[in-house]
């Protein structure tokens, strides 16, 4: 088991050193029995047999077996299939225990924002769901009171409010997006380098109010703000 372990560590702080680390190094024990029990469970939601399972992955129905009865874990190079056919994140199936969260209300007054430094995709989240994107895991972007470099007008038309701001649209540094946050609804509107750094909102409650209302912006250089 012992050199089960190493080889395992050896292959995972290749590929997955965030993983390794926080499996060996940050204490976690790996248990293939809990990691069994959990492909069992996984199987048994999919419907699938032993066998079908094997055979979408190239192995044989022993294999499968052997992993279910906690008598050896997957090979490093399987996690990655595993992980897409059972739609379960990679630490997870490692970790033998899926950790539900608790029942998410949907209530906006805690909406997280995430931003992908990758790929630049925006994420919103009411619960404590774990998010990441293009291999990444995100953390929430921490809003911050608007100043005076970052400030922004809105002006009160029939049927929308006109929000523009003092800020540079260029491709290293720009607005990515505006949101509006009322009455249980949310506005998304995403900006690009180059246009104007203006946007048009319906009104779906009262922009600026202490409690009901949040207006949001997010700067690509310096984060995001709340008006």
């Amino acid at each position: 088991m012992l050199n089960s372990r190493r080889k395992l560590y050896g292959a995972l702080i290749d590929y997955f050193p965030v993983i390794a680390y926080t499996m060996f190094d940050g204490g976690i024990n790996l248990d293939c029995s809990k990691v069994g029990t959990l492909l069992f469970h996984l199987r048994k939601e999919k419907g699938l047999t032993q066998k079908q399972v094997a055979d979408r992955m190239n192995l044989s129905d022993k294999t499968i077996s052997k992993w279910e009865r906690g008598l050896g874990c997957p090979d490093v190079n399987l996690l990655g299939e595993l992980s897409n056919l059972f739609e379960v994140n990679i630490e997870k199936i490692l970790n033998g225990d899926l950790e539900p969260n608790t029942l998410d209300s949907g209530n906006f007054r805690r909406l997280k924002f995430y931003i992908c430094p990758t790929c630049g995709n925006v994420i919103t989240n009411t619960g404590n769901a774990e998010i990441s994107c293009c291999g990444r895991r995100l953390l929430p972007l921490a809003a911050k009171t608007a100043d005076s470099g970052h400030h922004a007008k809105v002006e009160d038309t029939d049927g929308e409010f006109y929000v523009t701001f003092q800020h540079e649209m260029k491709k290293d540094h720009y607005l990515s997006f505006v949101a509006f946050v009322a009455n249980e609804k949310l506005l998304l509107v995403k900006l690009y380098p180059e246009q104007e750094a203006s946007v048009r909102l319906p009104k779906i409650g009262p922009l600026l109010h202490k409690y009901s209302t949040r207006f949001y912006y997010c700067c690509s250089r310096h984060g995001l703000y709340v008006l």
